[in-house]
């Protein structure tokens, strides 16, 4: 598999301000990219004033949990005890497992690391701009927070970006804890979030087994589909790997279609090829500055999400007509899509 390089990425690309040394480096090797991206820079921010759901008042809650993240990125690493314990892999394994659990993951898992789980090149923060990236820890321990489906079901209202920044919240802090412990233990720890990664998470999860990649673009978990955000904590720590599982999520997406026939942008394929199966990035992200929410139509589309597949058992590959009962169960319940709640009183 490529290695993706971070300064690609759409998130990456709107940091790069006109006249600085990243901006010049980047439009010079990628010309192709310049104008659309100058376009999406020149419109609102998320939670900006001038984008269609924004409110004085409730849009900067998803602005401070973003500006918390930023400032606690300072701790993502840090020296060890250096007092190294020697320790039983297994019972490590299932101790930091616990530990995940306990302090609020609801989905964990272990994942051996290779070059094609980490970023070649880092494209943010500024000061890190271009930096190589190589295999620094052997290990990553990847664990998911579920968003709340009331909020995502308000796709694409303010709620959503509300509830997607607080998930990152809550995955970091978790990360934060693993690492502080396993630092502790004399072993080297990362903590990989939002906005300072060195690691694709959602590769990492699904070497772990915990999803499979589906027409949305993004790690389809069988029990919350893709309405989960990830971190990741990569290791020395001596640990049991887990190993991909499969349950033939390329069947049921292809039968489906739900995400695709939903993006307000068709910013999904709608193709059977599961290689077609690509997301144009810069036609989503031109609607996220548009409506200034991170959408998350896709993600209320999906019946994973709505908890219609948690009780499956096998794979989709053997069964497809397991595919259109839970379909069916998925219109009987929500028609099109499922039906909007009201937001919480606080916003």
């Amino acid at each position: 598999m490529k290695r993706a390089d971070e300064r690609d990425t759409i998130f990456a690309r709107m940091r790069y301000k006109k006249g600085s040394p990243e901006y010049e480096e980047y439009y010079n090797r990628r010309p192709e990219k310049k104008e659309l991206d100058d376009l999406l820079r020149s419109m609102p921010a998320l939670c900006s004033p001038g984008t269609e759901t924004y409110h004085p008042l409730n849009s900067p809650i998803a602005e401070a949990n973003f500006r918390f993240l930023e400032d606690i990125r300072p701790l993502v690493e840090g020296e060890t005890s250096g007092k190294r314990l020697i320790l039983d892999p297994e019972v490590m394994t299932r101790k930091i497992k616990a530990m995940a659990e306990y302090y609020g993951a609801r989905m964990v898992g272990i994942a051996r690391l290779g070059e094609q789980h980490f970023y070649s090149r880092k494209g943010r923060p500024k000061e890190d701009y271009g930096r190589s990236i190589g295999v620094p820890h052997p290990f990553g321990i990847v664990f998911a927070s579920p968003m709340d489906m009331d909020k995502i079901n308000l796709a694409p209202g303010l709620p959503v970006v509300v509830e997607s920044s607080l998930s990152y919240v809550r995955v970091a802090i978790i990360g934060m804890l693993l690492s502080y412990y396993i630092r502790e233990t004399g072993y080297e720890a990362r903590n990989h979030m939002d906005g300072n990664y060195l690691v694709v998470p959602n590769r990492v999860a699904q070497d772990a087994g915990m999803g499979e990649f589906g027409r949305c673009g993004m790690l389809v978990t069988q029990d919350y589909g893709p309405a989960v955000r990830f971190a990741v904590v990569t290791t020395d720590l001596p640990l049991l790997p887990d190993k991909p599982r499969k349950f033939g999520l390329g069947t049921f997406c292809r039968i489906c279609r739900n995400c695709a026939l939903q993006c307000p942008v068709q910013a999904l394929s709608e193709e059977d090829d599961q290689r077609e199966w690509k997301v144009e990035s810069e036609k989503c992200y031109k609607y996220w500055r548009t409506v200034g929410t991170d959408c998350s139509i896709c993600i209320r589309a999906c019946p994973f999400s709505q908890g219609l597949a948690s009780g499956f058992t096998g794979s989709f590959d053997d069964n497809p007509q397991a595919v259109g009962d839970i379909m069916k169960r998925f219109r009987e319940i929500s028609g099109k899509r499922p039906d909007p709640v009201d937001p919480p009183d606080w916003i």
